[in-house]
């Protein structure tokens, strides 16, 4: 299939991508709330979010970055279902691990639920290595949303 991957456009991708990732990562949680995270990634107006947009299908798959000066990120990947093992998820992680570096990035992390197989098949085969660590996690619920970017408080 072609496709381009470009930075992600508000205007233009907003309505596919949250469609795209609610299909595929299935949200329960307000904090997973796409459409705040679309808005919260765009007020940091990185340039670190990109997708895969195909002439006929559209958006066809994401990557989101994040890069603190001292480790980069990597969130969001995602290829449509019925688009994947065709390359895409590879090329997205190509141009997101291109873009880290350009920025000086020297270490590149990600997290995965540790029950999805599949998806650590596919990071070892680009070289990512399961590292010993705990994944901690705190939520701030004053900045947890409900629906389209609404606090619930």
């Amino acid at each position: 299939m072609d496709f381009n991957i470009i930075r992600f456009d508000r205007k233009q991708h907003e309505d596919q991508v949250v469609e795209l990732w609610k299909n595929v990562f299935g949200y329960e949680s307000g904090r997973n709330d796409p459409y705040l995270t679309v808005e919260k990634k765009e007020a940091v107006s990185d340039g670190l979010f990109f997708v895969a947009k195909s002439k006929i299908h559209g958006v066809v798959g994401t990557v989101m970055c994040g890069y603190d000066g001292h480790r980069g990120w990597i969130y969001s990947l995602v290829v449509r279902p019925e688009f994947q093992n065709q390359g895409i998820g590879r090329e997205l992680m190509i141009h997101a691990e291109h873009s880290l570096k350009k920025l000086g990035c020297a270490k590149i992390n990600l997290q995965i639920i540790e029950s999805n197989e599949q998806v650590q098949v596919f990071y070892q085969s680009l070289g990512y290595k399961t590292e010993k660590r705990i994944s901690m996690g705190k939520e701030i619920p004053e900045n947890i949303s409900r629906g389209k970017g609404k606090s619930l408080f």
